[in-house]
C-alpha cells in the first residue's frame, strides 16, 4: 500500500512536471511565431514613417502630387475602413477584446484577426495616423495563441494560457522589452499572478524578443542611455510632477471615451468611411506640422536635445493630442501606447524646459523629465504601474533612473486611482460589451 502510494506520486509528479515543460515549449513556440509577424510589422511600419516624410518633402516642392497623394489616402482609407466594418473584433487597440476574449465575454476568429490587423494597422500608421503598433501586436499575439490552440485542440484553459502567452511575446516583440512584456501579461492582460503563467508568458516573450533582435538589433527603441541620474535634491519635482501628469492622464482618458462618443453619435460617418476622414485631417497635418505624424518615435527622440522652445511644445502637444484623440477615437485599428507615450513625452519636456528656466536646474536633466512623464502617463491611463516602468526603463536603455521612474509612476497612479478614473482598458470593454 505504502508503495504504491509513493508511485502514485511520483506519477502525478512526473505528469505535472512534463505538463508544465509541454506548455513551455508551446509558450516558445508561440512566442518565436508572434516574433516573426510583429517584427515585420514593425519593420513596415518603421520603413513608411521615413517613406511618408519624404513624400511630404517632395509634394512641397511638386504641388502638382497633391490630387494624386489625396485620391491615394482615400482608397488607402477606403480599404482600412471596410476591413473594420467587416470584422470588428480589429477595431481599435485590440487590447479590450483580447481581456474580453479571456473572459470569455467576446469572440475572436484568430486567422481573420491576424489578416485584418496586420493589414489594417500597417496601412493605418503606416500614412500617418497617430496610433501605435502595441497594441495589435498585443492582438497579433494573442491570436496566434489561439490558432496554435485551436490547431492542437487544446482545452480552454491551456488556450487561455497560450493566448496569454501571445500578449506577452507581442509587447517583448514591439518594444525589444520582454520583461514588460511579461509584467503587462500578468498585470493587465491576466490580472494575476500564477507561476505557471509567469514561466509561460517569460518563455513566450524570451523566444519573442530573440526573433526581433535579428532584425532590429540590441539597441533599445528609444536611446537615452546617456541620460544623468537626476540628483537626490531634485526628488520633489518629481513627486509634483507625478501628481500633474496623473492629472492630465486621467484628461487622456476622459478624453478618448468623449471621442468615441461623438463618432458613435455621427451617423453620416459610418465607421467604413472613419479612417478616410482621419487621413483628410492628416493631410493637413502633413503640411503644416508633419512631426505629429503617425506613432511619434522620431519626435521623441527629438525632445531630448533640448532645443525646441517651450512655445513650440506647447503647440506640439495640442495638436499631438488632438489628432491622437481623433485617429484612437475613430475605431481604426491600432494602439493607443506609442501615442501616449508622445503626449507624455511632450508634457516632460514642457515641465523639464520650464524647470530649468525658473529653477535653474540644468538643462541635460530635461531628457529625465520625459523618460518620467512617459512612465507617469502609461501608469496615469493605463493604470499599470509596474509595465510602465519596465517598459519605459526597457525602451528608453535608462536603467539608472529606476527609482524616479519608481515614484512617479506610484504617484500619478495614485492621482489617477483618488480621482477615480478607471483603467483605459476596463473602460473600453466595458463599451464594448455594452454595444
Amino acid at each position: 500500500m505504502e508503495m504504491s502510494d509513493k508511485r502514485n506520486k511520483y506519477e502525478a509528479l512526473f505528469n505535472e512536471n512534463s505538463f508544465k515543460l509541454k506548455r513551455i515549449l508551446e509558450s516558445i513556440i508561440v512566442g518565436m511565431l508572434t516574433g516573426v509577424i510583429i517584427s515585420f510589422l514593425r519593420f513596415l511600419v518603421d520603413k513608411s514613417g521615413y517613406l511618408l516624410a519624404n513624400t511630404y518633402k517632395t509634394i512641397s516642392l511638386k504641388h502638382w502630387l497633391i490630387p494624386i497623394w489625396i485620391i491615394f489616402l482615400i482608397i488607402i482609407g477606403y480599404i482600412i475602413g471596410l476591413i473594420a466594418k467587416k470584422n470588428a473584433a480589429i477595431r481599435g487597440s485590440g487590447i479590450p477584446q483580447v481581456e474580453g476574449v479571456l473572459l470569455e465575454k467576446l469572440d475572436m476568429t484568430w486567422w481573420k484577426v491576424i489578416l485584418g490587423k496586420f493589414v489594417g494597422s500597417f496601412l493605418a500608421i503606416g500614412t500617418g495616423l497617430s496610433l501605435g503598433i502595441e497594441g495589435p501586436s498585443v492582438q497579433l499575439g494573442a491570436a496566434v495563441g489561439q490558432g496554435f490552440s485551436k490547431i492542437l485542440k487544446k482545452i480552454k484553459i491551456e488556450e487561455k494560457y497560450l493566448i496569454i502567452s501571445g500578449t506577452s511575446a507581442g509587447i517583448a516583440a514591439a518594444f525589444n522589452a520582454p520583461l514588460a512584456g511579461t509584467m503587462f501579461a500578468l498585470e493587465e492582460i491576466s490580472k494575476k499572478l500564477s507561476p505557471t503563467i509567469l514561466i509561460s508568458a517569460f518563455s513566450a516573450a524570451a523566444a519573442s524578443n530573440f526573433i526581433s533582435y535579428q532584425l532590429f538589433g540590441f539597441k533599445p527603441v528609444f536611446d537615452f542611455r546617456n541620460v544623468p541620474r537626476l540628483p537626490l535634491n531634485c526628488y520633489l519635482f518629481i513627486i509634483v510632477f507625478g501628481i500633474i501628469i496623473g492629472v492630465l492622464g486621467v484628461v487622456f482618458n476622459k478624453a478618448l471615451v468623449k471621442t468615441q462618443n461623438i463618432f458613435s453619435m455621427q451617423k453620416w460617418i459610418p465607421i467604413q468611411f472613419r479612417p478616410m476622414f482621419c487621413l483628410g485631417i492628416s493631410i493637413f497635418i502633413g503640411f503644416l506640422l508633419p512631426q505629429i505624424l503617425g506613432e511619434g518615435n522620431m519626435l521623441i527622440m527629438s525632445l531630448a536635445k533640448g532645443n525646441i522652445a517651450i512655445k513650440m511644445l506647447v503647440i506640439l502637444l495640442v495638436c499631438k493630442f488632438i489628432f491622437s484623440m481623433i485617429c484612437c477615437g475613430s475605431g481604426t485599428p491600432g494602439g493607443i501606447f506609442l501615442p501616449l507615450f508622445t503626449v507624455g513625452a511632450l508634457i516632460g519636456a514642457i515641465y523639464g524646459s520650464a524647470a530649468t528656466y525658473l529653477f535653474h536646474i540644468n538643462s541635460s536633466y530635461i531628457g529625465i523629465f520625459i523618460i518620467l512623464a512617459m512612465a507617469g502617463y502609461f501608469s496615469s491611463v493605463i493604470r499599470a504601474p509596474m509595465s510602465g516602468s519596465i517598459l519605459v526603463i526597457e525602451m528608453t536603455g535608462s536603467f539608472s533612473n529606476l527609482l524616479p521612474i519608481a515614484i512617479i509612476s506610484v504617484v500619478s497612479y495614485l492621482t489617477a486611482y483618488i480621482l477615480k478614473s478607471k483603467p483605459i482598458y476596463e473602460t473600453l470593454l466595458e463599451k464594448l460589451l455594452i454595444n
